[in-house]
């Protein structure tokens, strides 16, 4: 099973960096990201692929009809409304946020929204209230966990390599988390944003071959080599949010023409989720 699925931000939507950290600071950069969808849109044209695409709230606010162009072809989750890491905000922030960004989404589209994936994957085993709210706002399926050690989060804990059934106080989310391959005891991804653009292409695709399951996750900024640079990063950020950009949409081509990826909607109706274990948090 190979799901595809998009983080639908703009190229300065850069997590814990006090130059882009929120919305007083986002109003003075360029715009980019139509013509970043649109060469999304055109890979899924050209690959007849299927893909899930989560959104920020505030792409919604501001570019409502490019949200509505989505949503016509394909399925739409939310991705927060002002793209802050989960773990810096209280139980009530967190709330306010993500409800906000689904009503905005379901106005526009006139769907309901059932899924999520928080930005940096920054849920933690010690966040796992948020599972409990998203089931309060509709939320079925979650695709926010990273399965190993991860600057923004990380939940090394999580029990396979694949989809299972999140439990928290009474409540059940099916998640579906970033695939991983595991190298010397540790889980290497590879199928997601900078990931993506740092590994070859070939090496991605072997490790994809040795798994039954495949998330990829991709942000439109991952495909666009000239987009400016944020001069404010240290040199490792530069490194991580720029390097490989010029032949990720090459890579991300070839790889759709030679395997078939669908949406979470799609992979929810072939999976026997009673056969998927519990991953009970507490």
């Amino acid at each position: 099973m190979n799901i595809l699925t998009f983080d639908v931000e703009e190229w300065f939507h850069l997590l814990d960096n006090d130059s882009t950290r929120s919305e007083a600071q986002w109003v003075h950069y360029e715009k980019r990201i139509d013509g970043n969808v649109g060469r999304i849109f055109d890979i899924l044209d050209s690959t007849e692929t299927k893909a899930t695409f989560f959104i920020i709230g505030w792409i919604a606010k501001k570019y409502p009809e490019l949200v509505r162009r989505i949503s016509e072809k394909y399925q739409i989750g939310s991705h927060t409304m002002s793209h802050q890491l989960v773990w810096q905000q209280t139980p009530a922030e967190f709330k306010k946020d993500v409800e906000e960004s689904v009503k905005r989404l379901e106005d526009i589209c006139g769907k309901k929204v059932t899924c999520f994936r928080a930005p940096g994957f920054s849920i933690r085993e010690t966040e796992a209230w948020a599972f409990e709210i998203l089931a309060e706002l509709g939320i079925e399926y979650d695709c926010s966990v990273f399965p190993a050690r991860h600057a923004h989060g990380g939940m090394a804990t999580y029990p396979k390599n694949g989809p299972c059934i999140v439990s928290y106080k009474g409540i059940d989310i099916k998640e579906f988390p970033i695939t991983f391959k595991k190298i010397l005891n540790r889980n290497i991804i590879f199928s997601e944003g900078g990931y993506f653009r740092l590994f070859p292409y070939s090496l991605i695709r072997k490790w994809a071959a040795e798994t039954d399951y495949v998330m990829c996750g991709i942000h439109p900024r991952d495909m666009d080599p000239a987009q400016p640079m944020i001069k404010e990063l240290s040199a490792l950020r530069k490194f991580k949010s720029y390097y490989g950009l010029s032949n990720s949409e090459r890579k991300l081509r070839l790889w759709l023409s030679e395997c078939e990826f669908t949406d979470i909607e799609s992979a929810d109706k072939a999976i026997n989720w009673s056969l998927e274990p519990k991953f009970e948090l507490k």
